[in-house]
């Protein structure tokens, strides 16, 4: 079995359980493509088989969230789950509108220090608990939008957000509140859409059956962007690069009718370039 399952995680269920749950119900390997923290909700797209191998070939990879931040308040986690720290005001809906567009395209953030990046081997979530002392370096992310769409609670605003992998929402909410002269952290988060998939799409784990998981399955060539290989010379299966007169490029590539991989197209010539058999 290859191809994908476009799962919605609820709260509370960590990443790894779900890739573990459909391990054992397709009986294959499986990998999700970007994790989702236990306090998310949300979309968690997981390649079956072989598909994990063409994920750096999706062309969408942004991501978009709902999420909730409070402010006046933060945690050590930057989320619900850590120990919470007074101080600080709770801006109005006015400020938070004009700062937002300072967070717009590629800004440098320092991820949470509770957070899975590594440290001298070491992942950030367990040096922080055990109390070491240490810094993160910032990153460059990729922010598309960030907006304001509501006021939740006297001290808690909402926002949508789209952007590029390796964001931490939760740093975004510290950041944003530090901009504020004040302090925040994320209180509520879904993630609504990874790349082509959607929550309108999505499927939760008590709804999968080994009877009936094959129907939820996403054709693996059917989440690629490209146009199809068509009367490719059959020395291509064999890693020789065959002329054509396609311009240059990625195709999708069928061996008698079944999606075999990608082929490249440069300078007139096509050459096998990921198969998936």
């Amino acid at each position: 079995m290859t191809g994908f399952i476009n799962i919605y995680k609820e709260k509370g269920v960590g990443s790894t359980f779900v890739v573990n749950r459909i391990k054992r119900l397709t009986k294959t390997s499986a990998g999700h493509m970007g994790t989702l923290d236990p306090l998310a909700s949300g979309v968690l797209p997981v390649a079956i088989g072989n598909a994990a191998r063409l994920f750096d070939y999706f062309l969408r990879k942004e991501k978009t969230y709902l999420a909730r931040f409070r402010f006046g308040i933060t945690t050590d986690t930057l989320d619900e789950e850590g120990e919470k720290i007074s101080g600080g005001r709770v801006p109005g809906e006015a400020e938070i509108n004009a700062a937002l567009p300072a967070f717009f395209g590629e800004i440098e953030q320092v991820p949470p220090k509770y957070s899975a990046v590594s440290v001298g081997g070491r992942r950030g979530y367990e040096l922080a608990r055990a109390g070491a002392d240490f810094n993160l370096q910032a990153k460059k992310v990729r922010i598309l939008s960030f907006e304001c769409t509501g006021q939740t609670a006297p001290d808690e605003y909402a926002f949508e957000i789209v952007c590029g992998g390796g964001t931490y929402i939760r740093s975004l909410a510290r950041d944003l509140a530090v901009a504020l002269g004040t302090q925040g952290y994320m209180s509520a988060l879904e993630r609504t859409a990874s790349g082509v998939f959607t929550k309108e799409g999505a499927v939760t784990l008590n709804e999968l059956t080994p009877e009936n998981i094959a129907e939820h399955l996403v054709p693996t060539e059917s989440v690629l962007p490209y146009p199809v290989l068509e009367g490719a010379d059959a020395r291509i299966f064999n890693g020789v690069a065959v002329e054509c007169t396609l311009a240059d490029g990625l195709y999708k590539l069928y061996r008698e009718r079944e999606f075999y991989g990608l082929a490249r197209v440069v300078n007139g010539y096509a050459k096998a370039e990921k198969k998936l058999c």
